[in-house]
């Protein structure tokens, strides 16, 4: 079965330890909601910087920066995009990018 790369961008983090405790609760239940097809729950991500191809560097990572990822699989795009749209980092103003990744 396919797999795709969820990319999450923007968000905010929660500011108290009782939401983040609610913010942990609605991931897991995103999650546990996708079953099986969660291969790689994954991680957010420090800081980032994007080096361009004339070799300058952007800062905090450019125009839209990365905070997080996660490899699920799904029949095809349709079915991740399905995914996606129940991600709890879009109730923070985030984004979810999502590509098919191809095995070579």
């Amino acid at each position: 079965m396919p797999k795709f790369l969820f990319v999450y961008h923007g968000g905010a983090a929660p500011e108290t330890p009782e939401a983040q405790q609610a913010s942990m609760a609605a991931w897991g239940a995103w999650f546990g909601g996708m079953g099986a097809a969660v291969v790689d729950g994954g991680n957010p991500v420090g800081q980032s910087a994007t080096v361009n191809s004339d070799g300058s560097v952007a800062p905090h990572g450019g125009a839209n920066p990365v905070s997080g990822y996660s490899v699920v699989e799904a029949a095809n795009l349709d079915r991740a995009l399905a995914h996606a749209k129940g991600c709890p980092m879009l109730a923070d103003g985030g984004s979810v990018e999502v590509a098919q990744i191809h095995e070579i």
